[in-house]
């Protein structure tokens, strides 16, 4: 299946890709970063699935699906000769364990329904012991086991479970499936029905928290429901995406582990989340980050785990073939060691939005915030592998600039709007200093636009982030000339791309081309509205917004040469954007 044929249900500890043909083809359990017990996206059934579907030779697609109302509550239904059936898939709010649910219900007629189970732990890479307890199936591989409960009686054949069962209107048939660890006992049974009108009323309970009413409400709440699933909620992280190597171009090698918490990411998910009124999201994400960077300023990382661990080695699995043979696929993320100095203006930025959105003040976080301006000031001036975290060489890009920029900005604003103790008058010195080296050194007066680094012609799409953070006003021409190239020079068929990719990797160290960054187009039309040009900015937002599936989800990546989203899915980076994008379109910022 495509990628956008995916849907995603969570417990905001973990989350599940279901396919539009009623297959579980992604899970990793107990957390976003385990290793998966179904991982066919990556490969086939034989590597794990979970298909539940009408009966026959074929596995056809839903008729239609949806998200019941405001929640992560999938509801997939197949129109067939003799019946109208539907599916119902969730994951309840974390008990002891992890539960994933689904309930088959009558809608009308009857259906002779399928299922058909493969529980491989370790990626695909572990076929379990299985066997029947007291009727109930129990598979265990190593550390892991589960249990799966159900009034269906299922029969084992080719390393597989599998079922026939028929459903009338008005029944319901329910499965649920318990990950625990197998050294410990048999986990308490969840009741299926009960846990559906729990997990409804924790949704809509939720959004009812949202205060934005704008035109484009559906596509924020939608995205808004997408950044909560991706928060691992025992520690306030936000993962980027709760898939790995799904590929940003079909069949290439630019295949990477999105399974952890990004600052730059959760930084821009907190901004969304604190002017959509969440802010005990924000408290959580603000201890999460204190306690991921505490220590030395110079350890700062890009990247975290949903815990705050650092080692996050990247590996390559080669017993998986890729989603559509898109090789290598990684586990862990080697871009954790690298130096990228925007981080630090996107930290500092996020802890005084948190601040000046009425958040108490911690005295903790402006010890760790002095520290870190001790690291901007001695080291703002070296090359870095930027934004992007290219793996060519390093350079003086101008967005992480920029950022330093903002880190100082963002203090001096803490000292003069909150009273904190620091050397205001040096940062001030030192924020004038960068200001007119950026626009020295990275400004290109004859094409009247900045440049993605210093002495380079290349653009970037972050330099549309430039009046969006305060550097610069959005009516200075400098601004409005950056706009205007980044519009001419890097949209392909109407999207932004992130900047010129060549095959052979001479910009960014990697070989073969990448979609159009989903993000960039976002940023493009926020921009435009900022610049005053609001209808060509609306047209590009309802363009974007055409892009998400059927339920309302967007990967990273979409490849306007085969019309399709690529990339890790369902991506914060995208979905972030969308809400600043509509806030600032509807006037809210």
């Amino acid at each position: 299946m495509r990628i956008e044929d995916y849907a995603l249900i969570g417990d905001m500890q973990s989350a599940a890709l279901v396919g539009r043909d009623g297959s579980i083809d992604w899970l990793c359990l107990p957390r976003f970063d385990s290793p998966a017990c179904f991982a066919a996206l990556l490969g086939d059934k034989y590597n794990g699935q979970w298909w539940v579907g009408p009966s026959g030779h074929e596995r056809p697609p839903a008729t239609r699906r949806r998200y019941r109302g405001e929640t992560l509550i999938l509801e997939s239904e197949w129109d067939t000769p003799t019946g109208t059936v539907r599916v119902i898939d969730f994951m309840p709010a974390r008990h002891a364990n992890p539960d994933l649910v689904r309930i088959v219900e009558g809608v009308s007629g009857t259906v002779e329904m399928s299922t058909e189970i493969r529980v491989r732990f370790d990626y695909g890479r572990i076929v379990p012991w299985v066997r029947r307890t007291d009727g109930l199936l129990h598979a265990v591989g190593g550390p892991d086991s589960i249990w799966l409960h159900s009034p269906v009686p299922l029969h084992g054949g080719d390393y597989a479970h599998r079922a026939r069962f028929t459903v009338s209107a008005g029944e319901r048939v329910p499965f649920v499936f318990t990950w625990h660890p197998s050294h410990q006992p048999r986990p308490v049974e969840i009741d299926p029905i009960e846990q559906l009108t729990e997990t409804e009323k924790l949704w809509e309970e939720w959004v009812e928290q949202c205060t934005y009413q704008g035109p484009w409400r559906e596509a924020v709440v939608r995205s808004l429901i997408t950044l909560k699933a991706l928060t691992y909620e025992p520690t306030g992280g936000i993962v980027a995406a709760p898939t790995t190597s799904l590929p940003e171009d079909i069949g290439g090698v630019r295949n990477w582990d999105y399974r952890f918490c990004w600052l730059r990411d959760a930084t821009m998910t907190l901004d969304a989340l604190i002017g959509a009124g969440y802010l005990g999201e924000a408290r959580s994400w603000r201890a999460w980050l204190l306690r991921a960077i505490a220590g030395r300023a110079q350890d700062l990382q890009i990247m975290y785990s949903v815990s705050g661990e650092r080692r996050l080695t990247e590996l390559e699995l080669d017993w998986l073939p890729g989603y559509e043979d898109s090789r290598p696929v990684r586990i862990g993320n080697g871009a954790v060691t690298q130096l990228q100095l925007d981080v630090y203006g996107e930290v500092m930025n996020s802890l005084h939005l948190s601040r000046a959105s009425g958040m108490e003040p911690d005295d903790r976080a402006w010890t760790i915030q002095l520290e870190l301006m001790d690291y901007v000031e001695a080291h703002w001036d070296e090359p870095d592998e930027g934004l992007w975290e290219v793996r060519g060489p390093r350079r003086h890009f101008t967005h992480s600039k920029v950022m330093c920029w903002v880190a100082l900005d963002r203090a001096i604003r803490q000292v003069e709007d909150f009273g904190r103790p620091g050397p205001v008058e040096r940062w001030q010195a030192l924020r004038e200093q960068i200001h007119a080296e950026v626009c020295d050194k990275a400004f290109d007066a004859a094409r009247n636009t900045f440049t993605q680094s210093y002495g380079s012609r290349e653009l970037d799409a972050a330099l549309l982030m430039i009046p969006m953070v305060g550097f610069l006003p959005p009516d200075d021409p400098r601004v409005v000339g950056t706009v205007e190239a980044i519009q001419r020079e890097l949209m392909t068929d109407g999207f932004v791309r992130r900047y010129p990719v060549s095959e052979d990797g001479n910009l960014d160290g990697l070989p073969g081309g990448e979609g159009a960054f989903l993000a960039c187009s976002f940023w493009l039309a926020e921009a435009l509205a900022m610049i005053g040009r609001r209808e060509e900015a609306v047209e590009l937002f309802e363009r974007l917004l055409s892009l998400r599936n059927d339920v309302g989800l967007l990967a990273e990546e979409y490849d306007p040469r085969h019309g399709r989203l690529v990339g890790n899915f369902p991506q914060a980076f995208s979905h972030v954007p969308l809400i600043h994008a509509a806030r600032a379109l509807a006037g809210d910022d």
